[in-house]
């Protein structure tokens, strides 16, 4: 990394990848303070979004100095898009995080032609968008953080064996809830921000209905904010009661799920998010 970012993001790499599916990645690697794998191996928190996330979450890697709630150590993992394509992540990220066969709901079209009507798309960048929703590869996408991206991270950064973590916000978040409901016994901790389940129709609910009362020992932290949910734009509304509503339904499973409502945009809740995930999930004061 450049001296000029080596002072922004501290003690972060940089490399790109190509996954076995024929998709170039961007990945950031940003060790703990004073991290010497020798010594003490720390496992990996794989935060996605990394075009947009890093410069939010990445720095917070110093809460494992903080003396008054200290988080034990990680290395962060953001992972994101590269080359000509990290222009197109926003609509890139459909294609990766959005469960297979996903519907896509009306109030999310609406949503979409607000923002071709205020500018904030072409009709060019509006199709497209919407074309990724329409052939989603979560399951790809997993396969490659799990198989592919891990065992380079744990062979390069010497990484622990185990205690492994999950970080997604908005369609991240519906990433992340699709993670926990496979069952994966990879991550040890799962955050899940502002989840898009935008349809009453969601894969997660199919899930969830097919794993019935079957015991999920991974931690699940949900977090949504409280504009979403007063605010009166409809697709924040649903995505919040959506998964108000799935959060009532994993009631059998409230030894592992924790949730919390903060008082975010879902444009500024990612790094609250984040923050919770870690000082719910990985602060030392629940170390087990």
């Amino acid at each position: 990394m450049s001296a000029m970012w080596q002072g922004c993001l501290a003690d972060t790499d940089y490399f790109e990848v190509r996954s076995g599916g024929g998709h170039d990645y961007g990945v950031w690697v940003t060790t703990p303070p004073r991290y010497d794998p020798a010594t003490t191996r720390a496992p990996v928190v794989y935060v996605l979004d990394g075009n947009f996330a890093v410069g939010m979450t990445a720095p917070l890697i110093v809460t494992q100095l903080d003396p008054m709630q200290q988080i034990q150590p990680y290395v962060q993992v953001s992972v994101g898009y590269a080359g000509e394509e990290a222009q197109h992540w926003a609509r890139l990220r459909n294609r990766d995080l959005v469960p297979p066969g996903e519907p896509i709901s009306r109030e999310f079209i609406d949503a979409v032609e607000k923002s071709l009507q205020s500018g904030a798309m072409t009709r060019e960048q509006a199709d497209a968008y919407l074309a990724e929703l329409r052939d989603t590869h979560a399951d790809a996408f997993l396969s490659f953080l799990t198989t592919e991206l891990h065992p380079r991270i744990e062979r390069d950064y010497g990484t622990a064996t185990s205690g492994h973590g999950l970080f997604g916000y908005s369609y991240g978040g519906l990433f992340s809830l699709y993670t926990w409901l496979t069952g994966s016994t990879f991550f040890e901790s799962i955050g899940a921000g502002s989840p898009g389940v935008a349809s009453e129709d969601s894969q997660v609910f199919a899930q969830l209905k097919e794993m019935g009362d079957s015991h999920n020992a991974t931690k699940l932290h949900v977090t949504f904010n409280d504009r979403e949910l007063l605010g009166d734009l409809a697709i924040y509304q649903s995505i919040t009661k959506n998964t108000a509503t799935l959060l009532h339904r994993l009631t059998s499973h409230s030894g592992s799920v924790t949730s919390a409502v903060l008082k975010e945009t879902h444009v500024t809740g990612l790094q609250a998010s984040f923050l919770s995930y870690l000082r719910t999930c990985r602060s030392s004061q629940f170390a087990h």
